[in-house]
Parts: structure tokens; C-alpha cells; sequence
């Protein structure tokens, strides 16, 4: 199988979003959704809008949302709409919250053996592409988060995330979720859900990570831990498969000691399943070359 392409840079400021777009060589049409996490209230760890400005006003995007699925300031549209303003987001962006609706939009999975159908926000429709820029750092449930689970869990729809996290138990977000679903059987409903982002927009998706405040707790968590590695890159691709490995590899290759509770995480969550589920699918490859940039 032929490698993806990963590209690296060691720097991380806003000006390297728009480099390692260029280089990617790939433009992205029409109206372009901007999918990235605005975080939750009181965490202290989600990258800044400030930080994004350059790019997405090189693409002219829409930074773009859902509600969550469970407790918090995220979970309903007015408390969100007034969560994403104080976190400054619309001082610079157009910002749209794709279900604030009642109506999702069902996406089929021909593939899935844990969930045979995604639902994603009725707000998907107006979109041509989509530019996926993610925090790459832990997470209490899929182990880590980056490319994938900004296509899966952070597309879907509060109904949808309820039908992920439950392995396709439930749409419900009034019911606890928690131990509906085997973890394995999430964290592979994770993957066939991103599936159907990717077979959406088909080759007009571009993917960025950034690898910097790395917590093993989410920008979801209201009470976080504090980053426990050394900030790393910022890294792109075509790829999310290849473009999360690479992430996931340079974690384990790095010298910093805090990368064992970082593993850790990783590792008691069998974070990685995902990775392989979504190979699996032909979402992308493991396989990858990684370029680095100044």
C-alpha cells in the first residue's frame, strides 16, 4: 500500500497552519466548515481562537460545532451559543452549531458491525469541504483524541454522540451512556461514525493536529488535568489515519518522561483500536512518511 504523506513542523505558531496547507496542495472548495473543539467551560487546555485566525481566514471558513451529550455548558444550544462568545470565538468567526435543530441528517455505514448508520447535524448540508484542526491529547474515554474523533464524536450530532458512545444502543441523551457499550465496541463505533464524514465530503477534507497542551484529559472535561508533555508540533495530511499514528508514534519516540501517563491513558483505553478499525474501513492508512518543514 502506497504511504500517506504526514507533514511536520516543530513550530508551533499560527503562520505554520497556512504552510503546511499549502503544502498539502490541496484547496478546498466552496463553503468550507471549519470543525475544531471551542472547549469545555473551565478548561484551561483547548487552543485559543486567536491561535487559528490565520488559517481559517485563509480559507474563509465557518468554524463549526455540535452540542454534547452529557452534563455541562455545552450540552444545549442557548448555553453553548454563550460558551463559544465567551470563549471568543465569534469575536473573530462565523460559528454554527450544526444541530440546533431537531432534525439530524442520517448518515448510512454499508460497513459498520457496531453501528450501521451516523447521525450528524442538520447544518452538515451547507457545507462543500471541511478543514478538520485538532488538539491532539489524551482522552478519559477513547484514550486519545485527534483527526478521528473530531470526524466521529465531534461531528455527531448530540443524538449521534448518545449512539456512539452507547455502541448504537441509544439516541437518547437523558440515558447514561457509560457502560452501555463494550469499550472496544465504542471505540470502533468511533471509527465506522468518522467513515461517514469522510465518505461526505470524499477528497475535500484536510486534516491538521496540533500537539501542544497535551493533557491525558479532553477539552470536553471541565476539570482537567494539566498538559503532562513538552508541546511537540503541529503536523498535517490528507490522511487522519496516518496523520493520528504519526501524532500517537511521535508520543512514544519522545524523550519526555511525562509521555508514561500519557500512554498510560492511551494504553488502558486500547486507544489504538480505533486507529486499526479505521484502516480497516479505508479511511486511510498506518502507513505513512513523515515530511518535516521549517
Amino acid at each position: 500500500m502506497k504511504k500517506s504523506k504526514v507533514y511536520f513542523s516543530k513550530s508551533i505558531n499560527s503562520n505554520v497552519f497556512v504552510r503546511l496547507y499549502e503544502i498539502l496542495g490541496k484547496k478546498l472548495p466552496g463553503n468550507v466548515a471549519v470543525k475544531l473543539h471551542t472547549g469545555e467551560k473551565g478548561n484551561q487546555n483547548f487552543i485559543k481562537p486567536e491561535f487559528f485566525k490565520s488559517i481559517i481566514d485563509f480559507v474563509q471558513g465557518t468554524v463549526v460545532e455540535c452540542n454534547t451529550a452529557y452534563s455541562g455548558q455545552r450540552n444545549e444550544t442557548e448555553k453553548h451559543k454563550k460558551l463559544i462568545v465567551k470563549h471568543g470565538w465569534t469575536k473573530y468567526f462565523n460559528v454554527d452549531i450544526m444541530d440546533d435543530c431537531d432534525e439530524d441528517i442520517c448518515l448510512p455505514i454499508p460497513k459498520g458491525k457496531i453501528i450501521q448508520e451516523n447521525f450528524v447535524g442538520n447544518h452538515l448540508q451547507k457545507y462543500d469541504s471541511m478543514l478538520v484542526l485538532s488538539h491532539f491529547k489524551g482522552h478519559p474515554m477513547g484514550g486519545f483524541g485527534g483527526a478521528l474523533k473530531q470526524l466521529s464524536i465531534g461531528c455527531a450530532s448530540s443524538r449521534g454522540k448518545s449512539w456512539i458512545h452507547s455502541g448504537g444502543v441509544t439516541k437518547d441523551q437523558n440515558i447514561l451512556w457509560d457502560n452501555l457499550a463494550r469499550q472496544n465496541d465504542f471505540l470502533q463505533a468511533m471509527a465506522e461514525s468518522a467513515s461517514t464524514i469522510t465518505n461526505y465530503f470524499k477528497n475535500n477534507i484536510v486534516f491538521i493536529n496540533i500537539m501542544a497542551n497535551m493533557s491525558v484529559d479532553c477539552d470536553c472535561c471541565a476539570v482537567a488535568e494539566n498538559p503532562c508533555l513538552q508541546d511537540v508540533g503541529i503536523l498535517a495530511s490528507l490522511d487522519p489515519v496516518a496523520l493520528d499514528k504519526a501524532c500517537l508514534d511521535l508520543v512514544y519516540s519522545s524523550k519526555d518522561e511525562g509521555k508514561k501517563h500519557f500512554i498510560e491513558r492511551v494504553e488502558s483505553r486500547n486507544g489504538v483500536f480505533t486507529i486499526e478499525c479505521a484502516e480497516k474501513l479505508g479511511i486511510g492508512t498506518t502507513m505513512y512518511e513523515l515530511i518535516e518543514v521549517d
